[in-house]
């Protein structure tokens, strides 16, 4: 249900805020008073209606900030109304861009709000417009403010029900495996996974398994007692310790060495573990969360993880479908992140129909890290052509995958007729590998990551194949 309230205010003072909630709670009414126009985009794209809204345009207080144009290009002008200190005009501006006929002057009193609340009456009437696709039609969605302004959508038929999976397996102890492609927001659904959890009031906390070599991760992880190694002056809780009671991502879990695939085996099997150096065994009640972009089966057959491992995390598992197949959550997706955006540049800009038809058309290889990117660039340039041109050249980009008569040319041509038949293959193989891995990274400008996903391999296999033909930029 939607939440209804008389004012909505933006003030950091407490005394307006005391006299607005006093004023109209005395008569049965609601209202909310908020710090920043960030928080205030956040009721709003919950669904909050309101009948007016306050600015308090303090004289300390810097105005480009104050006026969003995130939030204030959403509202009627009919609606805000301007809580100025006495003699101050800074705000002068503002209240012309935005044609606030409505200005109250500081001391605020009880008379003022009850002429606010006659005047702004309609009690049906909505903050914001509706996100409106292309297409003209109003999509359905469900949409979750998560902490350091990061949000969860969903709209298509696979995400609404990711996200119904994950209410039914948020409250349930054991280990989680998420997989997806990198960038399809992996993370988004631990911290889901642990805001719906018994113990969500405990710490959340992340490592990234590829990002450390493996002494160190065992010590990120473990902990260690002073003098465990050169440089190990004093003891240091790891991760597990911290994590007790509450979650741990293990982010890109894939990437992890054989080495500590073990030691965490040993660590999910009886929840205790020796930080290093130490002498004794450490027990802890963490729920393990684990994420990964490799094909788990592939690593396996290669002998790079653990089976039995697998199988002790993989008891639930999560897939977190691409981009670029729940296109139409991308006009939805484009609108957040360019409120986000405009709030953190204070920079307006609206996304016209032609560039979301152009973001919904290409194929998003990077996920939403690659369309947050996107919308932040085009934010910062204010350059719509631009922006519109290199959605376009990328659609058209595609990696070229030799075919047959590919194959028989190189055959043909370039295989000495001496090497016989094995040598042949071998030939043809690696020259059709090396122009397979050429037209990935030039397609990708050379991201890696991005490579090794359209060509459906490890990262780590493709670090070891770019090393292998000794191929570079």
């Amino acid at each position: 249900m939607i939440d209804a309230v008389k004012i909505l205010a933006i003030s950091e003072d407490t005394d307006v805020c005391n006299l607005i909630h006093s004023s109209l709670e005395s008569k049965g009414q609601k209202a909310i008073c908020v710090s920043s126009p960030l928080e205030a985009l956040q009721l709003l794209h919950r669904g909050l209606v309101a009948n007016c809204f306050l600015i308090h345009a303090a004289a300390n207080k810097a105005k480009d900030s104050l006026f969003a144009p995130a939030l204030l290009q959403n509202i009627s002008s009919e609606k805000l109304c301007i809580l100025s200190e006495p003699g101050d005009t800074s705000w002068n501006n503002h209240a012309e861009k935005w044609k606030v006929n409505t200005v109250l002057t500081m001391p605020l009193l009880k008379q003022d709000i009850e002429k606010l609340t006659t005047r702004h009456s309609d009690e049906t009437a909505a903050l914001a417009s509706p996100i409106i696709s292309p297409s003209g039609k109003v999509p359905q969605y469900h949409m979750e403010e998560l902490e350091n302004n990061r949000f969860f959508m969903a709209a298509s038929p696979t995400m609404m029900q990711l996200y119904r999976d994950i209410r039914v397996l948020a409250p349930v102890d054991i280990p989680v495996l998420i997989l997806g492609e990198s960038g399809v927001g992996k993370e988004i659904v631990a911290m889901l996974l642990h805001k719906y959890h018994a113990n969500s009031e405990k710490k959340l906390l992340n490592i990234n398994c590829a990002a450390l070599p493996t002494e160190l991760l065992e010590s990120e992880l473990f902990g260690y007692e002073a003098g465990a190694f050169t440089g190990a002056t004093k003891s240091k809780p790891g991760m597990f310790e911290l994590a007790n009671r509450g979650t741990l991502l293990l982010d890109e879990i894939g990437e992890m060495s054989p080495q500590m695939q073990a030691k965490l085996l040993h660590v999910l099997q009886d929840g205790s573990f020796c930080r290093l150096g130490a002498r004794s065994s450490s027990r802890v009640d963490v729920r393990v969360l684990a994420a990964t972009n490799i094909n788990m089966q592939e690593a396996i057959t290669e002998k790079r993880f653990r089976e039995d491992l697998y199988y002790r995390l993989n008891t639930l598992t999560i897939t977190v479908p691409p981009l670029r197949e729940r296109r139409e959550e991308i006009p939805l997706l484009i609108e957040q992140m360019c409120h986000r955006g405009m709030l953190e540049f204070g920079q307006p800009f609206i996304f016209s129909d032609r560039i979301v038809e152009a973001a919904q058309d290409y194929h998003w290889p990077g996920n939403l890290r690659e369309l947050r990117n996107f919308v932040t660039r085009t934010l910062i340039l204010q350059d719509e052509e631009s922006a519109y041109n290199d959605l376009r050249a990328k659609t058209r980009t595609k990696v070229t995958v030799p075919t047959e008569d590919t194959l028989a040319e190189v055959a043909t041509n370039k295989v000495p007729a001496a090497m016989g038949m094995k040598g042949a293959v071998n030939e043809v193989k690696n020259e059709t590998e090396i122009r397979m891995l050429q037209n990935a990274l030039s397609a990708s400008g050379w991201n890696r990551r991005r490579a090794a996903v359209n060509l459906n391999i490890s990262y780590r296999t493709l670090l070891y194949k770019i090393q292998q033909h000794r191929l570079s930029a």
